[in-house]
C-alpha cells in the first residue's frame, strides 16, 4: 500500500514539474518572442541588418506602416516560395525591432473575396497566377511601405532578388518617409531611354521600339530621371547629377556644356568607351553600317586634358589574371577572352565607400585613364586592372580570345578603369564658348566657388542590359535578376555623388564569386606552357611551308611530276612534326587536368574529413581529460 502511494506521489510530483517547465519556458517564450536572436556566421553578414539600416531606422522621425502580403495557407504553396517568405518575415521583424514603434509590420493573407485582398489591389500587390502548378488562385507574396500618404510596393518578392532584400525594403521605407527626388539627367549616343530604334521597322509594323535600359529603370525608383540630349549648348539649372553615357563624336560645344555644369557644382558620371559593342549592334539593327567603317569609341578629350588625364582611344585592356571564360554553346568548351575582364576583390578599391563591398564587375572591351592631375584635384582609383596586363589595338579585339593570349606580352602595370576626381575644378575653356563670337560679353564660369566630383569610367558596355542582369519569365511577369556587380557600383556612384550614403552597405551586397585562386593559378600556368608549344608548332609549320613554296617556285617547266621527292620529303616531315606537337599539346593538357585535380580532390577530402576528425579528437582529449581526474 505504501508503495502504491509512493509511487503515486512520485508520479504526481513529476508530472507537476513537467508543467512547471513548460510554463516557464511558455513564458520565456512569451518575452523574447520578439527578439528574434541568432548569431550570423557568413563572412559578409548577409542575414544581419546593415549598419546603414540600422542607423536609418534609428532615425526615422515619422511611422511607416509595412504590409507583407503571403498566400500563407495556400497548400501547394512552392517550397522555394514558402522558405523564401520566411525569410522575408524574419527580416520585418528585425526592422520592427531596430526601428522600434516607427515600424508596425502587418500580415495579411488575400484570400478570395477578402478584405485583404482589397488591400493588396489598393496597395498595387498583384496576385501572380500559378496555373503551371494547377491552382485555382492567385498567389501573393509583396510588400507595401506607406507613410502619410506615400507609398512604395514591391508586387512581388522574387527568390531571385534575395540579396537584394535588404536594400529593396530600406530603399522603400527612405522613399516614402523622403519623398523628394534629385534630378537625374542621362544623355548617350544610343537609346538607354527606350524609344523608336529602328523607324523602317516601326513603319512596316515589325517593332522597332526599344525598352529602356534595366539600370535606366532602377534609377528611376530612386530618382527623377529625365533625357538630356547630346545638341545641348547648356545643361538644364535643374539638373543635380548628370550621367553620359558613350558620348560617341562628343562636340566641342558639348563639352563646354560638360564644362559649365561641373563648374556651377553640377556632379558628372561618364562612362566613356574605345569600342562600345553595344552602340555597335545598335547600329547594325539600324542598317547604318553598310558603307562605311564603324566608329563607336567616346571619350571627353578637352574635358579630360584640363584635368590632366588621358583616355586611349585606339587601345583596349587585355588582362590574362582577369580574362573571363565564355562558353558559347552547351556541348563546345569554354573560351578565354581576355578583352572581358572579371574584376574582383583585387581589382576594386575596397576602402572607399561605393565599391566597398562590390566583388564582381565585368567590363568588356575597357578603356583606361593615365596622367597626373591638375593642380587643386585629387584622383581616387575605384577600379584597376591586375600586373598581368597589356593594351591591345580596338580592332585586334575582334580575333579569338587564342589569338589575343598568343601575342600577349604584359606590361606588368595596373590600368586604371575607373576614377574618382574631386577638387575644385577650372574650366577647360578658358577662352569661353568655343562658338563664341570676337567682342561677345564671355559669361563663361572660369573656376568652381566650391568643391566637385566627377566620376569616369573606362567602359559603356558594362551598363546594357545583357551583360548586368538575366531577365527571366516567372508566371507571366519578366523578373530581372544580377549577374554581377555592374549596376550595383552605379546606384553606389549615383548616391555618392548625391551626397546620400544611406544606401551603401546595404546596396553594395551583390551577387559574390570566391573562385579558386590556386586552381586559376594552375590553369595560367598551363596556359602559358600551352601557349608556347602552340607558338613552336606554328613556326615549325611556317618554315616548312616556306621551304615548299621555294621548291614549288624552282620547279622548271615540263616536270610531270606534281610533287617532286624532295617536296614530298617535305610534307612528310609536317605530318611528323604535326603528330609530334598534338602530342606535346596533350600531355601538357593531361598535366594541367592532373594536377588541378589532385587539388580538387584534396580539398575534398579535407571538407569531407575534417569535422569527423576533429569529433575523434574532442572525444580522445575528453576522455584523456576524464581518466586524468
Amino acid at each position: 500500500m505504501k508503495s502504491n502511494k509512493k509511487t503515486l506521489k512520485t508520479a504526481l510530483s513529476s508530472s507537476i514539474a513537467v508543467i512547471i517547465v513548460a510554463l516557464i519556458l511558455f513564458q520565456i517564450c512569451l518575452i523574447f518572442r520578439r527578439t528574434n536572436l541568432r548569431l550570423d556566421f557568413t563572412e559578409d553578414k548577409l542575414y544581419t541588418l546593415s549598419a546603414a539600416t540600422r542607423n536609418a531606422l534609428s532615425s526615422l522621425d515619422k511611422n511607416v506602416t509595412i504590409r507583407f502580403y503571403y498566400s500563407k495557407d495556400l497548400a501547394q504553396m512552392p517550397v522555394a516560395l514558402k522558405n523564401y517568405a520566411k525569410r522575408v518575415d524574419d527580416m520585418l521583424r528585425e526592422y520592427e525591432i531596430h526601428a522600434g514603434k516607427r515600424i508596425k509590420v502587418e500580415r495579411l493573407n488575400p484570400k478570395p473575396d477578402s478584405d485583404a485582398e482589397d488591400s493588396a489591389t489598393l496597395d498595387g500587390i498583384a496576385g501572380q497566377g500559378m496555373d503551371a502548378l494547377g491552382l485555382d488562385r492567385n498567389i501573393y507574396m509583396g510588400v507595401s511601405v506607406r507613410c502619410g500618404s506615400q507609398l512604395e510596393a514591391i508586387p512581388f518578392l522574387s527568390p531571385n532578388r534575395e540579396d537584394l532584400l535588404e536594400y529593396d525594403l530600406t530603399r522603400a521605407i527612405i522613399s516614402v518617409v523622403n519623398p523628394v527626388k534629385r534630378k537625374v539627367g542621362i544623355m548617350s549616343s544610343m537609346k538607354v531611354m527606350g524609344g523608336i530604334e529602328n523607324p523602317q521597322m516601326m513603319l512596316q509594323g515589325q517593332g522597332g521600339m526599344a525598352p529602356a535600359w534595366f539600370i535606366v529603370s532602377e534609377l528611376k525608383k530612386r530618382y527623377a530621371v529625365s533625357e538630356v540630349d547630346m545638341s545641348v549648348d547648356k545643361i538644364p539649372d535643374d539638373i543635380d547629377i548628370l550621367i553620359v553615357i558613350h558620348p560617341s563624336n562628343a562636340s566641342d560645344k558639348l563639352q563646354f556644356a560638360l564644362d559649365q555644369f561641373v563648374l556651377r557644382g553640377g556632379r558628372l558620371l561618364a562612362f566613356l568607351d574605345p569600342i562600345c559593342l553595344t552602340d555597335l549592334q545598335m547600329r547594325q539593327q539600324r542598317q547604318q553600317l553598310q558603307y562605311q567603317a564603324p566608329d563607336s569609341k567616346s571619350s571627353l578629350p578637352i574635358l579630360l586634358k584640363a584635368w590632366g588625364l588621358d583616355f586611349n582611344e585606339s587601345q583596349v585592356v587585355i588582362d590574362r589574371k582577369c580574362a573571363t571564360a565564355i562558353r558559347h554553346n552547351a556541348r563546345g568548351g569554354a573560351e578565354t577572352m581576355p578583352n572581358i575582364l572579371s574584376l574582383s576583390d583585387e581589382n576594386i578599391a575596397t576602402k572607399e565607400p561605393a565599391t566597398a563591398q562590390v566583388s564582381n564587375m565585368v567590363l568588356l572591351d575597357a578603356g583606361a585613364f593615365s596622367g597626373t592631375v591638375a593642380e587643386g584635384l585629387e584622383k581616387t582609383v575605384l577600379l584597376q586592372s591586375s600586373n598581368d596586363a597589356a593594351m591591345l589595338d580596338n580592332y585586334a579585339t575582334q580575333q579569338n580570345g587564342d589569338d589575343m593570349l598568343r601575342a600577349f606580352a604584359p606590361s606588368g602595370k595596373k590600368y586604371e578603369l575607373m576614377l574618382r576626381l574631386t577638387g575644385k575644378f577650372k574650366t577647360a575653356f578658358p577662352k569661353g564658348a568655343p562658338d563664341r563670337k570676337e567682342g561677345e560679353a564671355d559669361a563663361a564660369l572660369k573656376e568652381a566657388k566650391q568643391a566637385g566630383a566627377v566620376m569616369l569610367v573606362g567602359d559603356a558596355d558594362m551598363l546594357y542590359d545583357a551583360f548586368c542582369v538575366s531577365r527571366t519569365n516567372f508566371f507571366g511577369q519578366t523578373l530581372y535578376s544580377p549577374i554581377n556587380d555592374n549596376c550595383s557600383i552605379v546606384q553606389n556612384l549615383l548616391e555618392a555623388l548625391s551626397g546620400d550614403v544611406a544606401l551603401f552597405d546595404i546596396r553594395s551586397r551583390g551577387v559574390k564569386q570566391r573562385p579558386f585562386k590556386k586552381v586559376h593559378d594552375l590553369e595560367l600556368q598551363a596556359s602559358e606552357k600551352f601557349k608556347d608549344e602552340i607558338r613552336r608548332f606554328e613556326e615549325e609549320v611556317q618554315n616548312v611551308q616556306r621551304q615548299l613554296f621555294d621548291m614549288q617556285r624552282t620547279r622548271k617547266n615540263g616536270d610531270k611530276e606534281l610533287l617532286s621527292k624532295e617536296q614530298q620529303q617535305a610534307i612528310l616531315t609536317i605530318k611528323r612534326k604535326e603528330a609530334e606537337a598534338r602530342k606535346n599539346l596533350k600531355k601538357v593538357r593531361r598535366d594541367m587536368r592532373h594536377d588541378v585535380e589532385s587539388l580538387e580532390n584534396r580539398l575534398m577530402v579535407l571538407n569531407i574529413g575534417m569535422m569527423p576528425l576533429l569529433v575523434i579528437i574532442f572525444g580522445v582529449v575528453f576522455a584523456f581529460i576524464r581518466r586524468r581526474a
